[in-house]
């Protein structure tokens, strides 16, 4: 136990720090921002408590507003895909696959419920972020490319980071 909070609070860090020192000057001709630092909230344990991840995905977004200097838009992407995320799993999943295993990697759920796993929650997080930042439907199209063009490129980093680092 102590071992796997070790791990997670490493993975934490090592996330935050990513972000905000490299990924967060990473854009592409103002449409493609990848926020790969969600894949903590996507990688916690099914037992995870409902408030636990709240609080997480708050305290998450919070590092990366405190980073990036935006007022809160992180934090409230972040617990919006950690309120998210129980529902997900519950509308995709059977309660046998979640038995088998205790974490949701690519490796131990198959690449099919891993991606539309990622899918909808990158999807609903970056949709969230894109929305919020703006604050209007002014320049819908816009934000809507942005969002999508953000969650495809975020979606392709999680998965190449399922087969590099996260094999086990």
């Amino acid at each position: 136990m102590i071992r796997d909070l070790l791990k997670y609070l490493i993975m934490l860090v090592v996330l935050v720090l990513l972000q905000a020192l490299i990924l967060n000057n990473i854009q592409f001709s103002g449409y493609v921002n990848p926020y790969l630092y969600i894949l903590f909230i996507l990688l916690l344990p099914f037992e995870t408590p409902r408030y636990l991840l709240l609080f997480m995905g708050f305290f998450l977004g919070l590092s990366i507003d405190v980073f990036s200097n935006t007022p809160g838009i992180h934090a409230s992407a972040t617990t919006f895909l950690a309120f998210l995320r129980p529902f997900t799993i519950d509308l995709i999943s059977s309660r046998d696959n979640i038995e088998v295993s205790s974490t949701p990697r690519l490796h131990q759920m198959g690449f099919g419920w891993f991606m539309r796993y990622t899918l909808i929650l990158v999807l609903a997080h970056h949709l969230f972020l894109f929305f919020i930042e703006v604050f209007t439907f002014d320049g819908f199209i816009y934000t809507l490319s942005r969002s999508l063009l953000s969650a495809s490129f975020t979606i392709v980093l999680i998965i190449v980071s399922q087969f590099l680092i996260f094999k086990e």
